[in-house]
This record gives structure tokens, sequence and C-alpha cells, in this order.
């Protein structure tokens, strides 16, 4: 994938004709969405850029496209400089490029299906203050010239059971009731794909990797719902499930509903960081009264029930005897010279399909080898595709979907001998990873308070990464799911026994090897006889870290020790599920280190 330069001619003779001096392209959909559907990958049809964060902006003579710390060197690859100038969004944030480059009384335009009313709000103010105007498009402009557009997916909706969700739909839409009707709301519009497939127990395939249909919802205070989404979609068996107080409506009747719920002087409920502004506009201009809050699905869904913990738990001990089949794999191809990054990630998945319950990947394989490990969210394509050398690093960062839970691992492996430099970065990670999965922590406390602890053995030596420590994760659904993560100047939301996050702190050397360690946990409470409520994580992925990365001169006894009991934990849940050589590798890939 790389920059088509008559695809930003199209999009400029469209402005043009529609007299915008300027547009913005972000990498979302109407349900402002991380991980999107073919037919709104606008930015990389417009760009080439195939990260999976990102926006764009384009003016008459000028365009740029900005990215965080993961795609540096992606955008490089994929982006042709000469066309898009490359930031990162926080050294040159959008707004300002693009105030420092239209003139006086320029018209910019975005689409309002993909924007936040905070964002509006903002952008609205910083071309004010240069004296440019920001303009709401009706139709995205981009979709205009975009001949070859997907059309949006008819995949079916299934009904995610109560076995495995551990709650009926109409237990969870019941507390969503009650907080709604102490609120004062008669109604809450969810648009998040996740918290709609949360909120109705439903899964589907319409986004690659994550189990969501394309829909809306609107909740009551009387427990009655609306499931918008293509009537296709539904078969008799689902209808049934959803039971009588659900009436299903077709997506495109969403907006018309919402301005129904205004003119009905109804009081709703939408939430800022989630709501497109479209809603609200929509919602507004219809004579609804708004309360602003957070969706009140995000909270209940991050926080998993017993049976989801079951559940997760299950999935990753099968996952891990996946990880450990490929891994022994890896150990007897790799040195032979013929595995490349592609025949990887084939391998690796065909480890998986073996498993029960497995539905599909939870995101596209990162299979890095040597200096394309650095990339820390690398794809690997038929140009890129690299062979494991050796003496070389192999990072390869994974998931699986299973009905009962999601999964989410990185693993890092040296394909022959190590250099010290790699054995000294590789446990220096090691080490952060067991102060996050070692910490207490009280009631109260915030993911952005436990990031440090990941980091301070990297920042001793002067390094450190360009990515967050830790994400919220789904039951079978996202694989990043908030509102709970562990980052630098991350939400303050705090985290909570039931939670899922990942813990994976890593070290990137440019055009060298990339390095990551990543285990989901499980926030539980602490049985200790403590002043206050402590928490402390259960540890949920169970494959073998490269022991031959590891340099125990840098670890102290109680990491060492850590690890030895990881590695004991491992080798009693997996060994059940493999045989032959696949057993004899994780019985000595879990052998105690000593000291």
């Amino acid at each position: 994938m790389t920059t088509n330069p008559s695809n930003i001619e199209a999009l400029r003779a469209e402005l043009k004709s529609r007299s915008l001096d300027g547009f913005i392209v972000p990498l979302t959909d109407e349900h402002m969405s991380e991980y999107v559907g073919a037919y709104a990958e606008r930015l990389a049809w417009l760009t080439g850029f195939g990260g999976s964060a990102g926006n764009a902006a384009v003016l008459e003579r000028k365009a740029a496209i900005f990215i965080d710390g993961r795609y540096t060197l992606q955008v490089k690859d994929q982006v042709d400089a000469a066309i898009f100038e490359h930031h990162h969004f926080q050294e040159y944030p959008l707004l300002k490029w693009v105030a420092d480059n239209v003139g006086s009384g320029a018209r910019v335009g975005y689409d309002p299906e993909l924007a936040t009313v905070a964002w509006v709000e903002t952008a609205t103010a910083a071309l004010a203050k240069v004296h440019a105007t920001l303009v709401a498009v009706e139709t995205n402009p981009v979709d205009t010239v975009w001949l070859s557009r997907p059309s949006e997916p008819l995949n079916a909706v299934e009904i995610h059971d109560d076995k495995y969700a551990g709650r009926s739909a109409a237990d969870k839409r019941a507390d969503v009731a009650k907080q709604l009707a102490q609120d004062g709301a008669d109604a809450a519009v969810v648009s998040m794909l996740d918290s709609v497939a949360w909120a109705f127990n439903v899964r589907s395939k319409d986004v690659l990797n994550t189990p969501v249909a394309h829909a809306y919802g609107v909740l009551r205070a009387d427990e009655s719902a609306t499931l918008f989404v293509n009537p296709d979609k539904i078969d008799d068996t689902v209808r049934s499930a959803l039971g009588n107080k659900v009436s299903i409506e077709p997506r495109s009747a969403f907006y018309e509903h919402l301005a129904a719920l205004g003119k009905d002087g109804k009081t709703v409920l939408v939430d800022r960081a989630t709501n497109n502004a479209k809603i609200f506009k929509t919602l507004e201009d219809a004579g609804a009264t708004l309360i602003e809050g957070q969706d009140p699905c995000i909270l209940p869904k991050a926080i998993k029930n017993q049976v989801e913990q079951q559940g997760t738990r299950d999935a990753h001990i099968r996952d891990g005897a996946a990880i450990t089949e490929f891994l022994h794999w890896l150990s007897v191809e790799a040195p032979k010279g013929t595995v490349d990054e592609l025949s990887a990630v084939a391998k690796l998945w065909s480890f998986r399909q073996a498993r029960d319950l497995i539905r599909d990947n939870s995101f596209d394989t990162i299979s890095g080898a040597g200096p394309n490990g650095a990339i820390v969210h690398y794809r690997v394509d038929e140009t890129t595709n690299r062979k494991l050398e050796m003496d070389s690093l192999y990072l390869v960062d994974s998931g699986g979907q299973y009905l009962d839970g999601t999964t989410d691992i990185t693993r890092t492996i040296v394909v022959g001998v190590p250099t010290d430099e790699m054995r000294e970065n590789f446990t220096r990670v090691l080490m952060g990873h067991i102060a996050l999965s070692t910490a207490k922590f009280p009631d109260g406390t915030p993911g952005a308070a436990l990031d440090a602890l990941a980091r301070r053995p990297l920042w001793d030596a002067g390094l450190d990464y360009d990515h967050g420590t830790g994400h919220g994760v789904g039951s079978y659904l996202a694989v990043h799911e908030g509102p709970q993560r562990i980052a630098k100047g991350s939400s303050d939301v705090p985290l909570k026994p039931g939670m899922i996050l990942s813990n994976e702190p890593g070290y990137y050397k440019t055009g060298e090897y990339g390095i990551r360690i990543e285990n989901l946990v499980l926030v539980r409470p602490e049985q200790d006889d403590t002043e206050r409520d402590m928490y402390g994580f259960e540890t949920l992925t169970h494959a073998p870290i490269d022991r031959n990365l590891v340099d125990t001169h840098l670890m102290s006894e109680a990491d060492l020790q850590w690890l030895n009991d990881y590695h004991a934990d491992v080798r009693a849940k997996i060994s059940p599920l493999v045989e032959g050589e696949a057993l004899a590798w994780l019985e000595a890939a879990t052998a105690p280190i000593a000291s």
C-alpha cells in the first residue's frame, strides 16, 4: 500500500467544486471505531497509510498526515513525503498545522459523523483564531471520488450465548435502565460497536478481527431498546432471542429516530467521547434535552463478570497451548533459514485453528523479523516480508478471538545467539513487565499511576518506548477496550477488579530489532489485611518467555523467582494440552533458571 497521487488530485477537485479550501480525513467511522470496516478506510485510500491510528489534512496546495510514535517508520514506507508532510501528532498537531497553512476566510470541511463534539469545538476555535471557518459537510467528499469504495458488509448477526456472556442482555439493559432513571434520562444513545454488541449480546463479522455488527442502539429507562441494524442481517432466531422489549429498525433510520426523540421532548444521555457530532446536532436541532455522561455500557462492559473471567482464563490456556506449539515449531524451523514473516503468521494461525472455540484472530498478527520488529505496529505483506535470520530477534504479537475470551500476547525470540546488548535490553523489558505484574495498589488508582513501574528499568539505562504500557481487552469483543489504560497521561479512570488489561513494555532499536513482552492481566482484590482496599494483577497469559535472552546478572532474586514461578505455572497449565516433541520443548523452555 502506497500513496496514489490521483486520489488526492480527485479529492482536491471535489473540494473546489464545493467551495472548500481544505478537508480533514480521520481514521475512524461513524461509531468512532479504532478498527474500521473496509468501506470506512478513507485515510488508507487517500494516503496509502495502513496503520490503525492517524489522520490527514488536505489543503489546496499542501497536505499532511499525522501519526503517533508507533508509526514513524511505517509512514515513511507507505506515504509519499512529496505529497503528504509527515508529522507526529503531538509535536505538530493537525489543527495547528491547518491554522498555520490556511488563509483568512478559508473554509475547511469535516464530516460530522467522523468527529466528536469536543473535537469540533476545539477545531472551530483554532480556525477562528486565523479567521477561517470549519464547515460540516452533508456527504463526505472522499466517498464521492472513491469510485471503488467497498459496500458496507452484510454479515449475519449472531446471539452471544449467556453461557459465555455470563448475563442475559435483558439483565444488562435493566441495570442501564435503572441508571438512566436515576440520571433523569428517558434514553441513552449507544453508538460504539462493542457497546452495542455487549448491550444486546450479539456478535457479527462486520469489522476484521472484531466480532461486531455495524449497528446503533437506543436504550430506554423503561427497559425497552431499539437496535438499528440492516434487517437482512437478522433472522427469526435472533429476533426471538432479543425478545419483545427490543425493536429492530434499519440502520438507515437511526438519525430519523433521534429526531423523533427530540420532537417528543425526550431527555437523552449522550457521550461526548463516543457519540459523533451528527448525533448531538440531530438531537439538539429536534429539541431534545441532552444530558452529557459516559456511554452507560462502557464501565460494566470493562468489569468482567465471573463467567467472563473464567472464560478468559480458559481461553488463555488453550491459546497458550497454540503459542507453545508455534514456539516449538519455530525453534526447529527458524534456524534452517526457511521461515519468513508470512509463513510464521500462517503457521501460528494453523495452531490456533486447532483449538476449541476459536473464531478469528483478534488483530492482524505483527510478525517482525530483525529490523521489522522495531516497527511497533508493523504489518507484513509480500513487499516487506523478511526471513528470520540467524543471530537475530523475531517479535510476534498476536491474539485469538475465542467464544469465551479474547487473547493478546507478544513474545520476542532469538534465532541463534543474541548479542549482549540484546540480552540486556530484553532483560530490562522483562524487569519492567515483572514490576507491573507484581504491583499492588489502592482502590481508586488509575492506570497512569502504574505506567512508570514498567518503564523504570529502561529509564535507568536511558531508554524508553513510545507507546502505552497497557490497554483494556474485551470478552470476545474488541482487543482494545476502554476506559481502562496504563499509559503516560492516560485517563484518570480507576482500575477495578474484573478489568482486563495488557502488560506490554518494550524497546525498539530502529533498523535493528524490536523487543516486547506482553501478557494479559486481570485486576483482582488482594486478600491482605490492610488499612485500605488493595488490588493486584492475576496473569492470564501462559506461554514461555525466551530464557536465552535473560541476563540473570541484572535481575533481582525476586525477579528471577517470579520468572521461575511463572514458568512453573505455564508448565502445569499447558503440559496437559501438548504432546510429543512440543511437550519436551515446553519442559526445557520452562525449566528453572539458577541465579
